[in-house]
């Protein structure tokens, strides 16, 4: 490999010429645009210059410089907004100050009275293929070949990693340099996944001392006026929320759960919209074996359990849930939130191999090297979401009515017989076919050695006892006592562990979770208990 000295990054930086060209929603898009574009600082400021389409009639609109520094460099970042525009017109403009102007663009506002839309919905579309020059150029074909067959596209909605390390400079350069020739005239509507709030103390150069800013300094820098500033002060706009026909679209950011959940509760309640749609980097149901919820759940349980679809990415593959309400699952729309994990939009396979979950409705891996597309059609009470592929497969359609208070294609939530235990939502399948949790004098026990077996623990079992360790703990129960012996010491469960079926030790469920920091929830409409942990660790026994 080249050394650093040899081979120096592209790192595209800022000229007097605009670019970084971008058209966003940052008010009432019938009525309004938001350009946003980048120079070096010899350019103090700049004005875009605007006219309807077919009118020779000119326009102009001051822009708002602010200075962004970055790790490798200082630039400035014009944004300009003209408001009082016609509904449902297109614009033709240039933007830059009197001497360096870009070519002429356009943007097209909302119309009045607009119940039927289309939006495209990408995610995880970063790109880290050259550390020192990732190249967004294959995306961009892609992307450009999807919009051509679908010319009625309103604007981009993506579901977070939008860069691969966003606190470097080089990955936004790189990324807006693939985004070139379509967010000139969609509106460009980014949320804020972990990738984007990611830095290193050292990136040339190899990485060292990753971090995460919070809150998202160079995205927030770089798009302050870019969009709404509505979300929770101090953590703008990472977070926000906009309107478009009859939708309200709330944007989460990855950072302050809490704060964001009571911003989002109390905008929520404004709003009249037919459907509220959120979009949030992290799966709230994720399919990968290791995955969990812990980020947002239960802090933001609230505001997003309100949405009536929440978008996703993260996992780098497709899942879609059925309606989702207080971790049951339900058949109609009106009963939860339907969840929607968009795969990776750049040819980034997953880096784990996913399952279908007990909550999915619909999946597919994504394993291998291709690019896939959310197609959003709004009619009126009527929204049609279309999976597909770069190569033309199609992965995925549903429609949601909200009259018929119908899901289709048909599927119905899954209502066991008995009790099933679930881990991070994949069932137990054959391991827990003949030992089922049972409810004694209230509360739950179940054979937790067969659970730890499955997900790959040590489990020793000896004459009426029973050892269990995985996630760097350890636990021994013996039938009969209420005592767990612990690695952290001894721990009262306030019922006794007993023999139930199969011949297998029961414990007490609560004393089975606590040794190992797990928690659990029980589904009584669907009745599965579903126990998880934050830990991501994948569970291998010890071979001597």
């Amino acid at each position: 490999m080249s050394s650093f000295e040899e081979r120096q990054p592209n790192y595209r930086f800022a000229t007097k010429e605009p670019d970084h060209i971008m058209v966003s929603i940052s008010g009432d898009a019938k009525t309004s645009m938001s350009v946003t574009w980048r120079t070096d600082t010899s350019i103090a400021g700049g004005f875009l210059r605007y006219r309807e389409a077919g009118s020779g009639v000119e326009y102009t609109c001051d822009a708002v410089t602010r200075s962004f520094v970055s790790d490798v460099n200082t630039s400035h970042i014009h944004t300009a907004t003209p408001v009082n525009l016609k509904p449902g017109t297109k614009y033709l403009y240039t933007c830059g100050d009197t001497t360096h102007r870009s070519e002429e663009f356009w943007f097209t506002t909302e119309e009045e009275h607009c119940e039927n839309f289309t939006f495209l919905l990408i995610s995880d579309h970063q790109k880290d293929d050259d550390h020192y020059n990732p190249s967004y150029k294959a995306f961009n074909e892609k992307l450009k070949t999807v919009l051509r067959a679908h010319p009625e596209v309103r604007f981009i909605l993506t579901a977070g990693d939008n860069t691969n390390c966003g606190q470097h400079e080089i990955q936004w350069n790189a990324m807006f340099e693939g985004m070139e020739g379509v967010i000139e005239h969609l509106p460009y509507m980014m949320c804020c996944g972990n990738h984007d709030n990611r830095g290193f103390r050292q990136y040339f150069p190899v990485e060292v001392d990753r971090y995460y800013a919070e809150p998202a300094e160079f995205f927030n820098e770089q798009l302050m006026l870019s969009y709404p500033q509505n979300g929770p002060e101090g953590w703008r706009p990472e977070n926000y929320a906009f309107d478009y026909g009859n939708a309200h679209f709330t944007v989460y950011g990855v950072n302050e759960p809490a704060l964001v959940n009571d911003w989002s509760m109390a905008d929520l309640d404004k709003t009249s919209k037919t459907w509220k749609i959120g979009a949030y980097h992290f799966p709230i149901y994720p399919s990968i074996p290791e995955g969990h919820n812990f980020d947002a759940y239960p802090m933001m349980r609230p505001c997003m359990e309100r949405q009536d679809i929440l978008f996703s990415g993260h996992e780098h593959n497709f899942a879609r849930s059925f309606p989702m309400r207080n971790e049951s699952i339900y058949d109609r729309p009106s009963e939860g939130t339907v969840h929607y994990m968009l795969g990776n939009s750049n040819a980034n396979p997953p880096g784990s191999d996913s399952v279908q979950k007990v909550w999915h409705a619909a999946f597919h891996p994504q394993a291998e090297p291709v690019s896939m597309f959310g197609l959003v059609k709004i009619q009126g009470r009527k929204l049609t979401i279309t999976g597909f592929f770069d190569d033309g497969r199609m992965v995925d359609e549903c429609t949601i009515d909200k009259d018929k208070d119908l899901i289709t294609p048909y599927a119905l939530a899954p209502v066991y017989r008995s009790v099933r235990t679930c881990f991070k939502g994949y069932a137990l399948g054959l391991a827990g076919v003949n030992a089922v949790p049972e409810q004694v004098d209230g509360v739950w026990h179940l054979p937790f050695g067969t659970l730890a077996a499955f997900i790959g623990g040590t489990v020793i079992r000896e004459k009426d006892k029973i050892t269990i360790a995985f996630y760097r703990h350890r636990a021994t129960y013996t039938c009969g006592s209420a005592i767990a012996q612990t690695d952290r010491g001894e721990l009262d469960m306030g019922h006794p562990v007993y023999r139930g079926a199969a011949g297998q030790l029961f414990i007490p469920i609560d004393g089975a979770c606590k040794p190992f920091d797990m928690t659990w929830t029980y589904a009584e409409r669907n009745r599965f208990i579903n126990i998880q942990n934050e830990n991501e660790d994948k569970p291998v026994p010890y071979q001597p």
